[in-house]
C-alpha cells in the first residue's frame, strides 16, 4: 500500500523541498488549502484533503479536515486487526507522515492594533487536533511540527525506509509541548480580555532562549527562557553586542538592574552586586551620574552590573573602561564608545531600550511544589498619602534626597535601608533580620556623608533604634511607610534630634 503524508503549514519554510523528496521516496501527498497550492505550483502532485473525505471545505475553511477520513487514518493502531478492519470497512487509508503548523495566533495578537475578531479567527482547531491524534498515535506515524526536524526524518526514510520509536517518540513529545504553549497563549489572551486576576488555574509557556554553563553554583544546571510576548524592557529582550556568553547569576543581577534604572527619567546609572544596588546615581549627563553610582561604593562596584538609561557616550565609556565590569546595559552606544569598550574581551555589552514601556505583566517566583503570583510592585510617591509626621518639614534638598532613596529601597532586599543624597546614594543596608542593623551597615558604609542625607526605610520602624541610630550618624530626613504601633516613639525621637520624618503609607517589602 502506498503511504501517505499530509502537510499543511502555516510557515512554509522547507516544505516544498520536505515534500519533494518525500514524493521521491513513493508518498502520496495530502493536503489543504494554501499549502497545496504552494505545492502545486511547484511542481507536486497532491491530493486535497477535500478529495479525501468527499467534502468540501465550509466555514471559511474553519473545517477542512475534522474528518473520520482522515482522523481515522490517523488514530488506528497499525498492528490491531480489529482497527485495521474498521479501516477496510469504511474505506479509510491510514496516514504515515504528518507535517503540520498552526495559525499565527502569538504573531497576530502581538500587533498594536489587533482586533479581538481577528485574534479569534487565528485560533487554529484542526491543526492542534491533527497535530494531538498523530502524537498519541506516534508508535505508527511521524509527526512533526518544526521545519528544523525534516532533515533528520528523511535522512532516516532515506537509509531505513522508516524513522525509529526513538525519533517518533521525540518529535511527539514536541508536538504537545507546542500545542501547550499555544494553548497557554490564547487561555492567557482570553483571561486579559476577560478581566480574571486569578483563574482557578494558570498555564503559562516559556521559550528557551539559551542554554547555560551552570546555574547558581557550578554543580546546578541551568537554562534561560524567555516569556512570549513580554515586556519589552526585560533582559529577556536585551540584544548583546559584545563579549561572553551571560550567566545564570548575571542574568539575576541585569534583571535587578535594570529594574532600577528605570525609576529614573534624568540621567542615571546603577550599579548592581548578588541583585542588590551597590551604588546609584543621577546627574545632568551619564557620566558624571556614572561616576556619582562609582563614588557611592567605589569597593563594590568592582565585578558589578551596570545598568544605563542614556545612549553610552565615549566620556562615560572612558570611565566604565578603567574598572572591572561584568556587564554593561545601556539603550545604545556611540561609535566611539563602543570601540573603547570592546578593547575590554569579556566585558559584555548589552543594548536594550524601552523603559518606558508597560509594566503590567505577574510577578512569579516559584516555591517548592508551587508558585507564587503577584503584580509587580510599581508604586511610587505619586501613589502614596504623603504626610510629614514630624514638627519639621524637609528642605528642599532633603526632599529630593528622600525621593532618591525611596526609588531604590524598593529594589533592595528586605530588610532594606538606603542612605542617600539628592543625586546618589551613600549607603545600602540589604537583606538583614532586623532593621536597626540594616540601618547600621548602611550608615557606617556612608561614614561621614551621612550627615545632612536622607535615609529611607522599606518598611515602618517598629522601635525608635533605627531613629536613635540615623541622629547620631548624622541625617536630618527620612522617610518611611509608617503604621508601626510604635510609631509615636519614632517620632518623638525624631522631634528630639529636628529630623524631619515622612510616612508614605506604601511599604515595599522585597523578599
Amino acid at each position: 500500500m502506498k503511504k501517505r503524508a499530509l502537510l499543511s503549514v502555516s510557515d512554509k519554510s522547507g516544505v516544498l523541498e520536505f515534500a519533494k523528496e518525500l514524493e521521491g521516496l513513493g508518498y502520496e501527498i495530502l493536503s489543504t488549502g494554501g499549502t497545496m497550492n504552494h505545492l502545486k505550483e511547484n511542481g507536486v502532485a497532491v491530493t486535497a484533503v477535500g478529495d479525501v473525505t468527499g467534502f468540501p471545505e465550509i466555514l471559511g475553511g474553519r473545517v477542512k479536515t475534522l474528518h473520520p477520513y482522515i482522523h481515522g487514518g490517523l488514530l488506528a493502531k497499525h498492528d490491531d486487526p480489529a482497527h485495521q478492519a474498521e479501516l477496510e470497512e469504511h474505506g479509510i487509508l491510514p496516514i504515515d507522515i504528518v507535517c503540520v503548523n498552526l495559525y499565527p495566533f502569538k504573531s497576530t495578537i502581538s500587533k498594536p492594533d489587533v482586533t479581538v475578531e481577528d485574534a479569534i479567527e487565528n485560533i487554529d482547531i484542526g491543526g492542534p487536533t491533527m497535530l494531538r491524534a498523530s502524537a498519541k498515535n506516534h508508535a505508527y506515524l511521524t509527526v512533526l511540527v518544526d521545519s528544523a526536524d525534516y532533515p533528520a526524518v528523511l535522512e532516516e526514510l532515506k537509509n531505513d525506509g522508516a524513522t525509529t520509536l526513538e525519533t517518533r517518540r521525540r518529535l511527539a513529545a514536541k508536538v504537545f509541548r507546542h500545542t501547550a504553549a499555544y494553548d497557554a497563549l490564547i487561555s492567557g489572551y482570553l483571561t486579559d480580555l476577560a478581566g480574571e486576576e486569578f483563574p482557578e488555574s494558570v498555564t503559562t509557556t516559556y521559550e528557551l532562549k539559551q542554554p547555560l554553563r551552570y546555574g547558581e553554583n557550578p554543580h546546578q544546571k541551568a537554562a534561560f527562557y524567555s516569556r512570549p510576548l513580554g515586556g519589552e524592557f526585560s533582559i529577556a529582550r536585551a540584544e548583546q553586542l559584545h563579549g561572553k556568553e551571560l550567566s545564570y547569576n548575571n542574568i539575576q543581577d541585569a534583571n535587578a538592574a535594570i529594574g532600577i534604572v528605570r525609576e529614573f527619567s534624568d540621567p542615571a546609572a546603577v550599579a548592581v552586586k548578588h541583585m542588590n544596588p551597590c551604588g546609584v546615581g543621577t546627574a545632568a549627563t551619564l557620566s558624571e551620574a556614572f561616576k556619582a553610582a562609582y563614588d557611592a561604593d567605589p569597593v563594590s562596584i568592582f565585578g558589578g552590573i551596570i545598568a544605563l538609561n542614556r545612549e553610552v557616550d565615549a566620556a562615560t565609556a572612558e570611565q566604565l573602561a578603567g574598572i572591572f565590569l561584568e556587564i554593561i546595559i545601556a539603550p545604545g552606544y556611540t561609535d566611539e564608545a563602543f570601540e573603547i569598550l570592546t578593547q575590554k574581551k569579556n566585558i559584555r555589552l548589552l543594548k536594550l531600550d524601552g523603559a518606558d514601556g508597560k509594566r503590567d505583566e505577574w510577578a512569579t517566583v516559584s516555591v517548592e511544589g508551587g508558585l507564587l503570583r503577584q503584580n509587580p510592585d510599581i508604586a511610587s510617591l505619586d501613589d502614596a498619602e504623603i504626610k510629614v509626621a514630624t514638627k519639621r518639614e524637609p528642605t528642599e534638598e532633603e526632599w529630593e534626597a528622600l525621593k532618591l532613596g525611596w526609588k531604590v529601597v524598593k529594589h533592595v532586599k528586605s530588610n532594606a535601608i538606603v542612605v542617600s543624597d539628592a543625586n546618589r546614594t551613600l549607603g545600602v543596608g540589604a537583606g538583614q533580620m532586623n532593621r536597626v542593623g540594616a540601618a547600621k551597615i548602611a550608615l557606617e558604609q556612608a561614614g561621614d556623608r551621612a550627615k545632612g542625607a536622607g535615609l529611607a526605610s522599606d518598611a515602618f520602624f517598629p522601635m525608635d533604634d533605627t531613629v536613635e541610630a540615623a541622629a547620631k550618624a548624622g541625617i536630618t530626613a527620612i522617610i518611611q511607610p509608617g503604621g508601626s504601633k510604635k510609631d509615636e516613639d519614632s517620632i518623638k525621637k525624631a522631634d528630639e534630634y529636628g529630623i524631619a520624618m515622612v510616612f508614605t503609607g506604601i511599604r515595599h517589602f522585597k523578599h
